[in-house]
């Protein structure tokens, strides 16, 4: 900013010009900050999200090893979608990302448990529980885009909802309230009946990221990792 001479610092007319400038800067701040926020939820990627959920968490343990990728290439695809999904849904991008933050943090965090032997014994047996019935609705999911007249918006979203209570009942114990307002705030956005509805109909808008999902969960299933 130029140097404002003397006198017309000790005037009405400096106060008033210097009040404006530094209301103009301000204001060239904050319209920086929301195009560098704008840019970033039009340039979302749930990799880049998940790279930086798991080194915020693995900074905070004392015994941490080097950062590992919990999420591979296809589920970060898969996320892609559902994000691309829940905005059009939605209508609204902030919140969608929201949605899928927290999935991600949850992901890497029950991933980061695993991985140091956190859970007990009967958490472990109802881990393998809750893959069966993640493996079921994949299943299921799938089938109902390949076969035609076969979805159900309510055995879809009964799956989801059994998968959120597992999922609560597994870390009751290892997270806090605000995690397990994550995982409510995930499967019962994606258990909406309406959201399922929308995004099974054959001649919606959502076709292409349905069909991209289901080809992405087949993978996982070849693949053994779902």
């Amino acid at each position: 900013m130029a140097r404002v001479p003397g006198l017309l610092l000790n005037s009405l007319q400096g106060f008033h010009l210097l009040g404006h400038a530094g209301a103009l800067s301000a204001a060239s701040r904050r319209g920086g900050r929301e195009r560098t926020e704008k840019a970033e939820m039009e340039n979302f990627s749930s990799r880049d999200l998940a790279m930086k959920a798991q080194k915020k968490i693995l900074s905070n343990m004392a015994n941490k090893s080097v950062v590992q990728m919990f999420i591979d290439d296809t589920s970060s695809e898969i996320l892609d979608e559902l994000y691309r999904v829940s905005k059009e849904y939605t209508g609204n991008r902030a919140e969608a990302q929201k949605v899928i933050k927290d999935l991600i943090k949850i992901v890497v965090k029950v991933a980061v448990l695993f991985k140091h032997n956190r859970f007990s014994e009967e958490e472990l047996s109802l881990a393998q529980t809750f893959k069966k019935k993640l493996h079921q609705g994949a299943m299921t999911a799938i089938s109902f885009h390949e076969v035609e007249f076969t979805f159900d918006k309510a055995v879809m979203s009964e799956i989801l909802t059994s998968c959120r209570d597992m999922m609560l009942k597994l870390v009751a114990n290892h997270l806090t309230p605000k995690s397990h307002g994550r995982i409510n705030h995930v499967f019962n956005h994606y258990s909406d009946p309406d959201l399922l509805t929308q995004l099974y109909n054959p001649n919606g808008t959502f076709k292409g990221h349905l069909s991209t999902i289901c080809n992405g969960l087949n993978k996982l299933i070849e693949e053994g990792k779902l």
